[in-house]
C-alpha cells in the first residue's frame, strides 16, 4: 500500500457492481467519491449509504460519482440497495485487494477482541489523483463534509 495523500495517484479499481456490471474508475469522468464501509445492512453503514443516497442529486449536479465498497458479495449489495432504496453504486471487493491497496483493511478492536476489518474511510478522487482523504469516518455530518469538498474542487 502506498500512502494515499492528496496529490498522489489513486489506485485504479475494477470491481463487480450491483446489477451484474463491472466498474473501472479509469472509465469514469469527473470527481469520484470512493467510500469504504464495513458491512451491508449494519446501522452505521446503512445510515452512511442512505446519507449518500439523499445527496445523490447534489453530488451528480457537481459532476461527481459516489461509489461504496465493501467485501460483501454483489447479491448482498443488491438486497441492501432494494431494502433501503439506495441510489448509489455499490462495488464488491470480495477478495479484499482494493481494500488493501487503499489501506482500509486494518486491525480493529472491539470488546477486547482484535480482528481484521474495513476501516470506514472516504477518498475524493479528481483527475486520477487523491484530492482528499477521510479516515476513521464518523457517519454524522460526513456526507455533507464530502459534498462540500466536491463543490470546492
Amino acid at each position: 500500500m502506498t500512502d494515499l495523500t492528496p496529490g498522489t495517484p489513486a489506485p485504479d479499481v475494477t470491481l463487480p457492481r450491483d446489477g451484474g456490471d463491472t466498474v473501472s474508475l479509469a472509465d469514469l469522468s469527473g470527481p469520484i467519491v470512493l467510500y469504504f464501509y464495513p458491512k451491508d445492512d449494519t446501522p452505521g453503514c446503512t445510515k452512511e449509504a442512505i446519507g449518500f443516497t439523499e445527496q445523490a442529486e447534489a453530488f451528480a449536479a457537481s459532476g461527481a460519482t459516489v461509489i461504496g465498497v465493501s467485501k460483501d458479495p454483489v447479491a448482498k449489495h443488491e438486497k441492501f440497495i432494494a431494502k433501503h432504496n439506495l441510489g448509489i453504486m455499490l462495488l464488491s471487493d470480495a477478495e479484499g485487494d482494493v481494500c488493501e491497496r487503499y489501506g482500509v483493511w486494518v486491525e480493529k478492536n472491539m470488546y477486547g477482541k482484535t480482528y481484521m476489518g474495513i476501516e470506514r474511510a472516504t477518498f475524493l478522487i479528481n483527475d486520477g489523483k487523491i484530492a482528499q482523504v477521510w479516515r476513521k469516518v464518523k457517519v454524522p455530518g460526513h456526507v455533507d463534509a464530502v459534498l462540500e469538498a466536491v463543490r470546492a474542487l
